[in-house]
């Protein structure tokens, strides 16, 4: 004799007593990396360096189904710190920080260690206690631009000599570290490096700056910039001098000096800064924090230097050339 109705009870208890077991496991586990709320707070939007590592953000949560708020500080101190304060009133599950200052969002990460909100750094170090930074290696940027340059003059017969240096601002940390790598890469090399007036990493600045100093210097070589933006400001004041013979190089990979490296023989290199993988860089690392997952101190996104060899096998369908690395 069967006897469905009791087999059907059991069967139905059976699976009620896994579901209520399934949900209080999954209680017990860390967030997973889906569904997030990733808060963004950025220095700037003034900088197409900038927007692109927020487009970089966005569209990688968007793909992963998470969401982005993200809110620009537009260089005001207070306005970030308020931002922040926004952005945890939210409820976000991981917050990114692109800072104005260094030393000026402390309140901020304090706020979020109170909500157990894990902070990430892009691009720019914060002076405090975060759960990674993201960024690059500007002391290996400046380096891989500067040795690039050297080999160049060297090939050229040119052992010794000047190269300007065009700075971008006045201590801030990515100058003082792509400015060691520039002096590794010539210290003992026979070549004076002249260093420049801070030019805030814009092209009209570097434009003054660059004729100012082409007529205190004409026995120039050479000239490198702690940015493309400064680089192709000086290469513009030496071409309407005429002087073809002085050799430039840059840091970040702007699409218009890739070209310029491909197209001539003028500008000779520039290490890649690619902002939209910085972006999907920080969004991975996000999703790690929020899954429990062990992240490193410093995430670093890698870069690549470019000569006319290799100029041509980069995508710069963009404002600046695509940093992939090698599988």
């Amino acid at each position: 004799m069967l006897l469905p109705p009791r087999g059907t009870a059991h069967i139905r208890r059976a699976t009620a007593l896994a579901l209520v077991l399934s949900a209080a496991l999954a209680g017990s586990l860390p967030a997973q990396a889906k569904d997030l709320k990733i808060g963004f707070s950025q220095v700037t939007l003034q900088s197409p360096f900038y927007v692109q590592l927020r487009d970089g953000a966005r569209q990688a949560a968007t793909q992963g189904g998470d969401t982005l708020v993200f809110l620009d500080a537009n260089g005001d101190i207070s306005k970030q710190n308020n931002d922040v304060q926004d952005l945890l009133t939210q409820k976000v599950d991981v917050l990114i920080i692109n800072p104005v200052n260094p030393d000026a969002v402390g309140a901020s990460l304090e706020a979020a260690k109170a909500r157990h909100v894990p902070v990430i750094a892009v691009d720019r170090a914060i002076n405090g206690e975060v759960a990674t930074t993201i960024g690059r290696d500007n002391v290996k940027m400046g380096n891989l631009s500067g040795s690039a340059l050297l080999a160049a003059l060297k090939a050229k017969g040119v052992t010794s000599g000047k190269v300007i240096e065009i700075q971008g601002d006045a201590g801030g940390t990515v100058m003082q570290q792509r400015r060691k790598g520039f002096h590794q890469a010539f210290d003992g090399s026979g070549f004076t490096l002249i260093e420049g007036p801070y030019s805030e990493y814009m092209r009209a600045n570097a434009v003054t700056a660059m004729q100012d100093l082409l007529q205190a210097n004409p026995d120039v070589n050479a000239v490198v910039a702690h940015n493309d933006d400064m680089a192709m400001g000086a290469l513009q004041v030496l071409k309407e001098r005429g002087r073809q013979d002085v050799l430039v190089a840059g840091v970040d990979g702007l699409s218009e000096a890739i070209e310029a490296i491909g197209n001539g023989d003028q500008y000779v290199a520039t290490a890649l800064n690619d902002p939209t993988y910085l972006g999907q860089v920080a969004i991975d690392t996000a999703r790690k924090l929020a899954a429990g997952q062990a992240v490193p101190p410093f995430v670093d996104a890698g870069t690549e230097v470019l000569t006319k060899a290799n100029a041509g096998q980069v995508n710069h369908t963009s404002t600046f050339g695509e940093y992939r690395p090698a599988q």
